[in-house]
């Protein structure tokens, strides 16, 4: 368990808290690109990291991510005209640049040079797949946003959602890092493809290593006679973790996996973004099952007021929990906790071993950015932004557990080491 002092550490994340400017340091997921469609279209209210923000498409198709409040008297520009590359407000017509420039001050003398002293607070941003990411720290310490192997598929092979979660971020983030839930959350009452893999084995083994991008999970189970099933995650900085999804191919592999990010809205609530790709082919409506749970303001239809829509039937005679969606089945577990868990009355076990990992690591990373270190996974180096390695996956393989890692020649400790194999390969 966690004291109540390394709880408050971690969980809350407001300007001015240590994890509040740790998370700032990094890109995080903002909002969806079908949220901002098309130049000059409406623009939408964006809640994170406590701060009350608005985002829109200008006239050029660039993407302005500010301070919901007029600078002039503080009404909020998300009822502001998006027009001629820029947000004007309603009140007085003052208009703002992508990057917080004031342009207009229309009730002004025509000679006033007054829009010259006042910028609004603006934040850079990163589109890639249908999500648009945004970075809220200081502008002299912005990283490059690293390369990851799903940042470079094309959209037709990629999908993304987009969910309210009634919940602090990290209770969504340890559910990520946590396989033995598998066995249970999201049990069916059929044996047939990875429920096997599951209910085979419900205790499994784990060991985690650090990378360079945040934390390895690896859960080794029974699979049977002389096998070995390993689901390999990743959980990376500051709020995503990489699941693997789907059903292998006739080799055993994957083609593609998840990211689930989990980005504060304010200390007791967050957004679940998922991005998920295939590497060979265009996504269908099936892998992107979870959109029929997910109603109008990217509210899930089945949600704590309604107990999740579940059926004690159905928990009977179907599924462990009774409830249709495995999106469902997670929000349940973290948000029934309380929107924010106090993790000192927690009894924890070997089968919490991820958890454990992921917050003495975070813990680490926040007291050594406090004596002033720079956080793990920022990208600096051109040369070094190579992150494919952050990536997850599962096999099963005939041996015991420790042979795992030869099932998975790919994963790299590091970028340079990634860097490195490449040039090794081309020599």
């Amino acid at each position: 368990m966690l004291s109540k002092q390394e709880n408050e550490l971690l969980t809350r994340t407001s300007a001015g808290t240590p994890m509040g400017e740790l998370m700032r340091r990094y890109w995080v997921p903002a909002l969806l690109s079908e949220e901002i469609p098309e130049p000059d279209c409406p623009p939408v209210q964006v809640r994170i990291l406590g701060e009350e923000l608005i985002a829109f498409r200008d006239s050029n198709g660039r993407i302005g991510l500010m301070d919901e409040h007029c600078a002039h008297r503080g009404t909020s520009l998300f009822y502001g005209r998006n027009e001629e590359c820029g947000i004007r407000c309603i009140y007085h017509g003052w208009k703002y640049d992508v990057e917080g420039n004031v342009l207009d001050t229309p009730a002004e003398p025509g000679d006033s040079r007054f829009k010259e002293k006042v910028h609004t607070n603006a934040y850079p941003t990163h589109e890639v797949g249908g999500m648009i990411f945004a970075y809220l720290g200081p502008k002299d310490k912005m990283p490059l946003f690293p390369n990851y192997e799903w940042a470079n598929v094309s959209v037709e092979n990629t999908y993304v959602t987009k969910s309210y979660q009634s919940c602090n971020y990290l209770q969504g983030v340890e559910g990520e890092c946590d396989s033995s839930h598998l066995s249970f959350l999201h049990r069916t009452f059929s044996r047939d493809g990875e429920q096997v893999l599951y209910q085979t084995d419900g205790a499994p083994t784990y060991e985690t290593e650090e990378a360079d991008f945040g934390m390895r999970l690896i859960a080794h189970r029974n699979a049977g006679p002389g096998k070995t099933y390993v689901r390999v995650s990743a959980q990376i900085m500051p709020v995503g973790v990489a699941v693997p999804v789907g059903s292998p191919d006739a080799n055993g592999n994957l083609d593609g996996f998840e990211v689930h990010f989990y980005t504060p809205v304010d200390d007791t609530h967050s957004w679940r973004f998922d991005f998920g790709f295939k590497r060979a082919r265009k996504v269908t409506d099936a892998d992107v099952h979870r959109r029929k749970v997910i109603g109008p303001g990217y509210r899930r239809i089945p949600n704590k007021d309604n107990h999740y829509l579940q059926d004690r039937e159905m928990q009977r005679k179907v599924n462990f929990t009774g409830m249709e969606d495995f999106l469902s089945h997670d929000s349940c577990a973290t948000e029934s906790m309380g929107e924010l868990f106090d993790r000192s009355r927690e009894h924890l076990g070997l089968s919490d071993k991820g958890v454990i990992a992921v917050r003495r690591y975070m813990l680490d990373v926040i007291k050594d950015f406090q004596d002033g270190k720079e956080p793990p996974h920022i990208v600096r180096d051109p040369e070094l932004n190579d992150f494919m390695h952050a990536e997850s996956s599962y096999k099963v393989f005939e041996g015991d557990p420790s042979g795992w890692r030869s099932q998975f020649p790919n994963l790299a400790m590091s970028a340079q080491e990634a860097v490195g194999r490449k040039e090794l390969v081309g020599r």
